[in-house]
């Protein structure tokens, strides 16, 4: 398939391969989508996860995404390292936005080698850091917290402890993004932790949990926003957010635009949704069941590229 690019659409990320990988205890009271690492040792499961990330890494490659893949090496301390899309992000015109976490331990995710790495190989403007919130408890965790439509300008994001009102403005007005701002709730009632978990907007469509967003007027909203600027909506059931069905990302091949997402999140899917999907994309499973215990899946694992290369 041959699609034509666009500005949602990355052809270059970061990923961060673990070498001491385990599910964060840390983060494990507000993300309902985390789960023990219960089989094998801990050694295993870390040479597991290590693997998955290998291997997603190539595949993209292979499907010519340029990969920058650095190494975490951190025993213990960073053992959510593998989602570095929630410590910072790339925009058109050459800025960079580093963010406040909400877990102390992820604060040690922020590396000066990975925006060195950008700044050598991408025209960079300006890093405009927010980590200095953090004292103040205002937290704003990056494409994790907000789901950005590129095109249009909107940061649509969940209300939560991981996605402050202040530290929203801020980025928003700093880069100039329309804040959309609302509630989502699990099944058994729950506030979702990140936006990325039931929404992802790619260029001629968007998958979205809609039944998480108990405002019905909110959630018609959004759908209208969306297909406002052209794209197709494709409602999520709660079964498929939980199978990380939203946690998605669209990237630019080789040969055209693909959907990045988990084998486990395209086994969810309905022929139907299939088809949407590849109406525009090309779909590009990524096996990572061992990763998907940290509560975050393949979106979470590329921090996308948008920035023009030197």
């Amino acid at each position: 398939m041959k699609a034509q690019l666009s500005v949602q659409a990355p052809s270059a990320v970061v990923m961060v391969r673990p070498h001491h990988f385990t599910p964060n205890p840390e983060t494990a009271a507000d993300n309902a989508f985390q789960r023990s690492a219960l089989d094998g040792t801990a050694s295993e499961v870390a040479q597991r996860a290590y693997r998955e990330v290998s291997e997603a890494a190539e595949t993209l490659e292979r499907h010519g995404v340029t990969v920058h893949l650095f190494e975490d090496t951190a025993p213990g301390r960073t053992p959510d390292a593998v989602f570095p899309n929630n410590w910072f992000s790339t925009h058109a015109g050459g800025h960079i936005a580093i963010y406040p976490m909400y877990s102390p331990n992820r604060r040690l995710e922020r590396r000066t080698d990975v925006i060195e790495l950008l700044k050598a190989r991408y025209r960079v403007q300006d890093v405009i850091d927010y980590s200095g919130l953090e004292p103040d408890g205002l937290f704003l965790e990056g494409t994790g917290a907000m789901v950005l439509d590129h095109v249009a300008r909107i940061a649509y994001t969940v209300r939560s402890n991981r996605a402050n009102a202040i530290a929203l403005e801020r980025f928003a007005t700093h880069f100039n993004f329309e804040p959309m701002a609302f509630d989502a709730v699990d099944a058994s009632g729950q506030a979702v932790y990140h936006t990325n978990v039931l929404m992802c907007v790619a260029t001629e469509f968007a998958l979205v949990g809609f039944d998480l967003i108990p405002d019905l007027q909110r959630r018609e909203e959004i759908r209208q926003r969306l297909e406002e600027t052209g794209r197709s909506t494709i409602a999520l059931s709660s079964r498929q957010i939980g199978e990380f069905a939203g946690n998605a990302l669209e990237l630019a091949g080789s040969s055209g635009r693909i959907l990045a997402l988990s084998s486990r999140a395209l086994a969810s899917l309905t022929p139907a949704q299939i088809a949407t999907i590849e109406q525009s994309a090309s779909i590009v499973p990524l096996r990572v069941p061992t990763i998907e215990l940290a509560g975050g899946s393949v979106r979470c694992m590329l921090a996308g590229i948008h920035l023009a290369r030197r």
